[in-house]
């Protein structure tokens, strides 16, 4: 469930909102910020799949040194539906690319697929800002700890804790400095007390965000 990152080892380190298949927008907004793939490190929020043109080079970002990503509740669905052999929900919900695929293609989707159990659903990085906590939808508890079990499903799906601050209630988070989420579609990046939500719906017309940590 956690993965733990020194942020040390990396020159700058970047948070990215949600990519959806968005591959070479990604590649374009990286260059413009001259990110260094030898010394720079970029964090993905999840959602890395579905309804953009390129799920399966976002899905490959996860081979390259300078990448890591939390898993998103659509990478959730894709391994939900192809454990139990029912693709309604998936295709529902973007995953339509995938039955859409040549057979090598999908052969190697398949692969890139089954990768991402391995995701973490958090990723706790110490940067020049402090302790960061990365996961897609919410971290569920009042206070943050180092493998403290949570729930795997509010982690990935739970839009509760943003809600409230949409209408003024709720507080930040114990135990890190800042923690980051995507999931929920924004107009503009939304912060709350210690909490960053950054998906600005990238996939939907809206725009990438990525935060710089150091």
């Amino acid at each position: 469930m956690y993965q733990r990152i020194d942020g040390s080892q990396w020159r700058h380190v970047w948070v990215v909102s949600d990519i959806h298949g968005c591959y070479q927008w990604l590649m374009d907004e990286l260059k413009r910020r001259h990110f260094n793939p030898y010394e720079d490190l970029l964090i993905s929020v999840g959602d890395l799949i579905d309804r953009g043109p390129d799920s399966v080079s976002c899905l490959a970002l996860m081979h390259e040194k300078w990448f890591r990503a939390v898993r998103g509740n659509h990478e959730q669905m894709a391994l939900d539906s192809l454990q139990d052999n029912d693709f309604a929900l998936w295709t529902m919900n973007g995953g339509i690319w995938f039955a859409r695929l040549e057979s090598g293609q999908q052969k190697r989707a398949l692969t890139l697929l089954e990768e991402c159990r391995t995701l973490p659903l958090i990723i706790e990085i110490t940067c020049a800002n402090g302790l960061n906590v990365i996961a897609h939808a919410d971290y569920p508890s009042e206070e943050y700890a180092w493998n403290k079990p949570v729930s795997e499903q509010r982690v990935l799906w739970d839009r509760n804790r943003l809600m409230g601050f949409m209408v003024g209630k709720g507080q930040g988070i114990r135990g890190a400095d800042h923690f980051w989420f995507g999931h929920t579609p924004l107009d503009k990046r939304y912060d709350f007390n210690n909490l960053h939500y950054i998906d600005t719906g990238a996939v939907f017309d809206g725009y990438f965000t990525l935060a710089q940590l150091q």
